[in-house]
């Protein structure tokens, strides 16, 4: 008997496009003397594992139509639905016109944001946008009063445990909870349609802008201790990475993890040679390219082994067995790569709570995306910094010019540079970094510290020297007066790039003409805060 706090189910309307799950929650509704209403191939299914089902159309006496795009759509369903049972006028209105209640109404929604993923044409994109789908789960839920409304084939287990609970029936609570995740599927499905047709019309910046994302993970915590987290994803903008990785082995990734992690990737994603990135606080401690993937994380292990203690390693290949060996002589939180070779997997299992993520492909450091960031009371939104330079863009302004080695260099640095923390300058040398300096107030201060680090490293290794002599320096904005530049010569770089535009240019120009350097401009800045 249904327990006197829930209400009973008599009727339910079926309607899904993923079928997970459906042949057992008809069997148990069923067995519960539940009437099952249904469509098409709903329907069907349930039929043919022979589960008694009447289709929609013997109720609203209207046949599916024009593709299926017309089936729910009639009062007989929608007014079963919306009818408050406690409404004199309701009921009144249910007993004129031939409307039977609906108990509880099981939706999940065409596959649209899987449709876009995959690259389809627009017309089958458009077909994929579901109407009555959405229509009912929002009569469902706005009714939750009286209706129960599941929307994800997740849904169901919970379903079947609260009607078992209250015999057959369901809790007013149960019924609220369900309602509010049925809006929140109708509002995610409605932001990744208006995201589509924004950037089918080229509105990178619309005059709605909705963020949507499906619970991945529930997080221990955040950035620390005390805050909440939880990782989301947007199923209709994929892109390899830390969000949509598979995880070979290793702990639970952390927010600080994912966070990390993702810079780690885009920035090895920006290089076609084997190249590897050790992360520490979503900054840099090392980046090398190489002729293979070993040479390429002993050259950026070598910048900077002290901070990369406990980091993140990114690179853009197979990690292989000789390059895992490596690995594995280091404290590190997440190896992330393309893909993890059996070999490499094998060596990396002895570091158990090492966390190893296998991508399937790289990013396209070209590709438009987004990035949104949160303030009080709003939020920013901007295009993500895909910007790119090639030699054909360097604009040499000092009488010595860069040789073809430096150019390969500086360009290096640059793009390194687009991956470091504002206020940022980077040393490089043979395509790797040799000194790294972020995040700081003055530009000077990033360019001591840069060398600062790149002589420490040089001593730890017992080598003569310090590692910046005779780099290339690179930083992220103009050099606003000409202390940060002579900074970084007196830390013995031979060759700059900056973006230039400042009203010092002059100054600064001439400031590395008397110092010998060979300095070229970008006219693209990359602060990144």
């Amino acid at each position: 008997m249904t327990d006197s706090a829930s209400l009973a189910i008599s009727r339910a309307l079926l309607s899904v496009s993923d079928k997970t799950g459906l042949i057992e929650l008809g069997r148990f509704l069923a067995n519960h003397g539940v009437e099952l209403v249904s469509t098409g191939g709903t329907a069907q299914a349930l039929g043919d594992a022979g589960i008694k089902v009447r289709d929609v159309a013997e109720l609203t006496g209207y046949p599916e139509m024009m593709d299926g795009r017309v089936k729910t759509l009639h009062p007989i369903i929608h007014g079963g639905i919306l009818a408050r049972r406690d409404h004199g006028g309701d009921r009144a209105a249910m007993e004129a016109h031939g409307i039977g209640p609906i108990d509880l109404v099981i939706i999940n929604l065409y596959p649209f944001e899987e449709t876009v993923a995959k690259d389809a044409g627009g017309a089958e994109i458009v077909e994929n946008i579901d109407i009555g789908g959405p229509a009912l789960i929002r009569a469902a839920a706005k009714n939750h009063a009286f209706v129960t409304v599941a929307t994800e084939p997740a849904d169901y287990e919970a379903l079947r445990a609260e009607m078992d609970a209250h015999g057959g029936g369901t809790t007013e609570g149960f019924r609220q909870a369900l309602a509010a995740r049925a809006f929140a599927r109708t509002a995610a499905y409605d932001a990744a349609i208006s995201g589509w047709f924004a950037g089918r019309l080229g509105e990178t910046l619309p005059a709605r802008f909705t963020l949507a994302g499906s619970l991945k993970q529930t997080m221990r915590y955040g950035e620390n201790p005390h805050q909440d987290a939880a990782f989301y994803l947007d199923a209709s903008h994929p892109r390899p990475g830390a969000a949509t990785a598979a995880q070979i082995q290793g702990k639970e990734l952390s927010f600080n993890n994912l966070n990390d992690t993702d810079a780690a990737f885009e920035l090895v994603s920006e290089f076609v040679r084997p190249c590897v990135a050790i992360i520490k606080h979503a900054n840099p401690c090392g980046v090398a390219l190489g002729d293979d993937l070993k040479g390429a994380y002993l050259r950026a292990l070598a910048c900077d082994p002290l901070s990369a203690f406990g980091g993140i390693i990114a690179a853009n290949r197979e990690i292989d067995g000789e390059t895992a060996e490596q690995i594995v002589k280091l404290f590190a939180e997440v190896v992330i790569a393309p893909e993890i070779s059996e070999d490499a997997r094998r060596i990396l299992a002895v570091k158990k709570n090492l966390r190893v993520l296998a991508t399937g492909a790289m990013a396209d450091p070209a590709a438009a995306a987004m990035t949104v960031r949160t303030l009080a009371g709003g939020f920013l939104l901007q295009n993500r910094d895909a910007g790119r330079i090639g030699p054909e863009d360097l604009k040499i302004v000092t009488k010595r010019a860069p040789t073809e080695a430096q150019v390969a260099d500086l360009l290096f640095a640059f793009t390194v540079c687009k991956h470091v923390k504002s206020n940022a300058i980077v040393y490089a040398k043979d395509g790797a970094t040799v000194g790294l300096g972020a995040g700081q107030m003055s530009r000077v201060d990033a360019s001591r510290i840069a060398a600062w680090k790149a002589e420490d490293a040089s001593r730890a290794a017992g080598e003569e020297g310090t590692r910046t002599k005779g780099s290339v320096v690179a930083s992220d904005a103009f050099f606003p007066f000409s202390d940060g530049l002579l900074a970084a010569a007196e830390a013995g770089a031979e060759a700059v790039i900056q973006p230039g535009g400042s009203i010092r240019d002059d100054e600064v120009i001439a400031a590395a003409d008397q110092a010998g350097l060979a300095m070229v401009l970008t006219g693209m800045r990359h602060f990144r805060h």
